[in-house]
């Protein structure tokens, strides 16, 4: 069994080149959108936390995997909605221009509901 990726490096460097650019690409469009968001491997995939999970992402054979939770997807149903998709997951195909500036604003409003989730803890 392959050893499980202890960060996100690692995980990246683990794809064939063009899917790594992607994957950076996706990586520093979410750093972007959430600097002070901690990078994590969890669920053995690339993870941003701030006050709990933010959003994951992961390369696969035709896509990358972007996973904002069941919340991030419902407010951009409309924009996602050329996507295929599961409950808490879309796949952006890798033969398209990755939506950077969708992945800043689902980001930015995953930002956003931790803060709010975090401040109403306290």
């Amino acid at each position: 069994m392959e050893k499980p990726k202890e960060n996100i490096d690692e995980y990246i460097a683990g794809f064939p080149e063009d899917v790594q650019q992607k994957l950076q690409l996706v990586r520093a469009t979410i750093r972007a959108a959430a600097p002070d968001a901690e990078e994590a491997i969890k669920y053995a995939i690339p993870t941003f936390i701030l006050n709990g999970n933010l959003v994951h992402f992961g390369g696969f054979k035709n896509h990358i995997g972007f996973y904002p939770t069941p919340q991030g997807l419902e407010e951009f149903k409309e924009e996602l909605s050329g996507y295929k998709g599961a409950k808490g997951s879309v796949q952006f195909p890798l033969d398209e221009p990755m939506p950077l500036d969708l992945i800043t604003k689902i980001v930015k409003f995953r930002v956003q509901k931790n803060m709010e989730k975090a401040k109403k803890k306290k």
